[in-house]
C-alpha cells in the first residue's frame, strides 16, 4: 500500500551532488557553504543579514537572547503553534502569554493583541507566527508592539517564500528586529535539520553569530582585551574572546549544501504547493462538512500546510477520521494542540478556556497532504478517501 504524509522532502541529483562535493572536497563545518547559504537566504527575502543554525528552535532561542530578553520579560505569541515559539521565551527566563488567532487566517489577532498587551500592562516582545505559511498582519502587530515598546521577532518557521500583503517577501525585516526560518524537512526547504534568523540590524546579527558558536568572537568584532588581543599593536592570529555565553548551534556546511541546492528550487517548490491547494479548494468548494481554511489569502502564502476545518462528532470522531485515512495509506496531522494546553503551561496556570477561538479551531483542524513530490493522482486519491470516510 503506497503511503501519503502530510509533509515530505524532495531531493534531486543536484542537492545529492552538492553535498557529496562538501564530503568529498570540503569542510564539513565552519565552512564557505554556511556563509554562502545565508548570502543567499538573506538576498532571496530582501534582509541584510542572515545567521545560519543547527535548527528553527536555537534560531528563536539566540533571537530572543539577542533582544535581551530575561527574567523580567513578558513574552507574547499565539497559542496555535509549535511549542518552540513559546519555549523560547522559557529558556531566557521570561513569562510566556498567548493572544488568541483570528478565526480565519488562523494567525494573531492584532485586535485580540492590542487587548492583551492592554490586560498585561507591560509586554517586552511579540512573536507573531506565520502559520501555515501565511503572514500574520505585519503593519498592524507591528504598530501595536511600537505603542508597547516591545521588540517583534517572527517566527516564519513556515513561511519562507510567503508574502506580505504589500508584495514585499517574509523575513526582509520590515516590520520586526529579526525574522527565524527552519529548514526541517517537511519545510518548503530541506536542510535536514537547520534555521536560520534574518535581521537588518548589524549589532543584532554580531551578537547572533557570538551566541551560536559558544559567545565567542573570532576577528569579526571587537576585542574587550586588547593586551592579550594584540602583539606590537597587531591582531594575534589565534586569538579569540569567549564575550558571552553562547551555545553549539552551528550549522554544519553538509545542510548548508543541501540547503543551497533546495533554494535553487524554491520557486518550483512554492508553485506546485499552489497548484496542489487550488485543487483542493476545487474539490472542497461548498462542501457541506469540509472547510478549506486561509483559502482568500493563496496568493500571500507559501503554503507549508493545507489545513481544512471538519465538524467531527460524537458519531464520527477525529480519531475514527484519521485512523480510517491511516488504514487506506493517508497519514494526517493536526497542527496543532494549544499550547496552553500543554501539561508544563496548565502548571503555569493557563487553562481550557482562555483562548475560545484557537480551541475551536484546534477542535475541528485536520492537515491533508501538501508537499512538493504530491502526485495529482495521488491528491485526487486523498480527495475521494476523505470523502467517503466522511459520508
Amino acid at each position: 500500500m503506497q503511503k501519503i504524509f502530510y509533509g515530505k522532502h524532495f531531493l534531486d541529483e543536484d542537492d545529492i551532488a552538492s553535498v557529496v562535493d562538501v564530503l568529498r572536497n570540503g569542510a564539513l563545518t565552519q565552512g564557505p557553504k554556511v556563509e554562502a547559504f545565508e548570502n543567499q537566504v538573506a538576498q532571496y527575502v530582501g534582509a541584510k543579514y542572515a545567521v545560519a543554525v543547527s535548527n528553527g528552535t536555537a534560531a528563536l532561542h539566540i533571537a530572543c537572547l539577542a533582544a535581551n530578553l530575561n527574567e523580567e520579560s513578558v513574552v507574547v505569541t499565539s497559542p496555535i503553534t509549535f511549542v518552540a515559539s513559546a519555549n523560547c521565551a522559557q529558556y531566557v527566563g521570561a513569562e510566556t502569554q498567548f493572544s488568541d488567532i483570528d478565526p480565519e487566517t488562523l494567525n494573531m489577532s492584532p485586535e485580540a493583541l492590542r487587548q492583551t498587551c492592554h490586560t498585561l500592562k507591560k509586554v517586552s516582545a511579540i512573536i507573531p507566527v506565520h502559520f501555515g505559511g501565511l503572514p500574520c498582519d505585519m503593519p498592524a502587530i507591528s504598530k501595536i508592539a511600537q505603542e508597547n515598546g516591545a521588540v517583534v521577532i517572527e517566527d516564519a518557521s513556515h513561511a519562507l517564500g510567503g508574502l506580505y500583503a504589500d508584495g514585499s517577501r517574509v523575513g526582509n525585516c520590515k516590520y520586526s528586529s529579526m525574522t527565524v526560518f527552519s529548514f526541517h524537512p517537511v519545510k518548503i526547504i530541506a536542510a535536514g535539520e537547520g534555521g536560520m534568523i534574518t535581521t537588518n540590524d548589524e549589532k543584532l546579527y554580531k551578537k547572533l553569530l557570538r551566541l551560536r558558536s559558544h559567545g565567542i568572537n573570532k576577528l569579526d568584532d571587537q576585542f574587550q582585551l586588547d593586551d592579550m588581543a594584540t602583539t606590537h599593536g597587531k591582531t594575534n592570529p589565534w586569538y579569540y574572546e569567549m564575550q558571552e555565553l553562547g551555545f553549539n548551534y552551528r550549522i554544519t556546511d553538509i545542510q548548508s549544501a543541501l540547503g543551497s541546492s533546495q533554494m535553487n528550487k524554491i520557486d518550483r517548490f512554492l508553485a506546485r504547493r499552489k497548484e496542489i491547494a487550488a485543487r483542493y479548494d476545487q474539490a472542497f468548494a461548498g462542501h457541506a462538512q469540509i472547510k478549506p481554511c486561509q483559502s482568500a489569502w493563496r496568493d500571500q502564502s507559501a503554503l507549508h500546510l493545507y489545513v481544512v476545518r471538519i465538524a467531527f462528532s460524537e458519531r464520527l470522531t477525529r480519531q475514527q477520521v484519521m485512523t480510517k485515512l491511516s488504514e487506506a495509506g493517508i497519514h494526517c496531522q493536526v497542527h496543532y494542540i494549544p499550547v496552553h494546553l500543554q501539561p508544563y503551561y496548565l502548571h503555569q496556570g493557563f487553562a481550557a478556556g482562555n483562548y475560545p477561538v484557537a480551541e475551536q479551531y484546534y477542535a475541528q483542524a485536520l492537515s491533508l497532504p501538501e508537499y512538493y513530490g504530491l502526485e495529482s493522482h495521488q491528491q485526487e486519491y486523498v480527495i475521494d478517501t476523505l470523502n467517503k470516510v466522511l459520508m
